[in-house]
């Protein structure tokens, strides 16, 4: 019994370091700039008792919808064509890349999604009216989506922060990557499109934790 013991424990050790010598695969999302409304804001925009209406299922119940709107910024620069994503949300928010904040003239923070309190103001158009929000545009943390299993896999836990390599020409390494965990997600990374792009990666590609 002991011996099998033994066993059992060099192979469970054997494959943790091979684990963290190879590190852990992870498949990229590359996430173009989109909104999150509130369905007040959703009746503002497009009419009252309007109800988003789904293009393309998302994970965690998400989805991107068929509607879209133009934003714009404080020197009345402007983004059109801009993806609504839906459900309806507790509070509207802007996600925008940092050549989008250049293009609309804006000083916009890196924040985690949700986390609006003081962040750039933006104005929203849509077909039937617009709104204006003295908060709430930013520029997306990247971050990975896990389940926990994923997540107990990776040795990681919701919040932790690690390291991706990219290996390919570029080389890229991204720090400061935010785990993200819960039962309903899908094992992705999120990145903008301007990480994408100066990276040469595109959605579906692989990247791996190593650190």
């Amino acid at each position: 019994m002991e011996q099998i013991t033994r066993l059992v424990i060099e192979a469970i050790n054997r494959m943790e370091t091979e684990k963290k010598s190879d590190g852990f695969a992870v498949p990229v999302g590359v996430s173009a700039r989109h909104v999150h409304l509130t369905q007040e804001h959703v009746e503002a925009l497009f009419g009252p008792g309007y109800q988003l209406t789904k293009r393309k299922e998302l994970m965690g119940g998400q989805f991107a919808s068929n509607e879209t709107v133009t934003i714009v910024g404080l020197k009345l620069r402007a983004i059109e064509n801009v993806r609504v994503l839906g459900p309806v949300r507790k509070a509207s928010q802007v996600e925008v890349s940092a050549t989008d904040a250049i293009r609309l003239g804006m000083k916009v923070p890196v924040r985690e999604s949700g986390d609006i309190d003081g962040s750039a103001p933006v104005a929203i158009v849509g077909p039937k009216g617009a709104i204006y929000l003295n908060e709430g545009c930013i520029v997306a943390m990247r971050h990975i989506h896990m389940s926990p299993a994923d997540a107990l896999a990776a040795g990681v836990r919701d919040g932790d922060f690690v390291s991706v390599k990219a290996d390919n020409e570029r080389g890229t390494t991204f720090d400061h990557v935010k785990i993200r965990v819960d039962e309903s997600f899908t094992l992705e990374m999120h990145i903008d499109t301007d990480e994408a792009n100066a990276a040469l990666i595109s959605t579906g590609d692989m990247v791996t934790i190593v650190d």
